[in-house]
């Protein structure tokens, strides 16, 4: 049987967030069931859900 290599096993938890401050707007990815294993860019930048199918 061949395995997803995209899968993730059920402990990991990834989110997606939008990091607002007073000089921009952060669109940060993260798995917080790890330490530093994030990701961000400008907001603005995030590509939309529909572009993502």
């Amino acid at each position: 049987m061949a395995t997803n290599p995209h899968a993730m096993p059920s402990d990991d938890t990834i989110v997606g967030s939008i990091d607002s401050t007073a000089a921009s707007d952060e669109y940060v990815i993260a798995d917080i069931s790890a330490d530093g294993a994030w990701l961000s860019m400008e907001a603005d930048d995030a590509p939309t859900l529909p572009a993502w199918r």
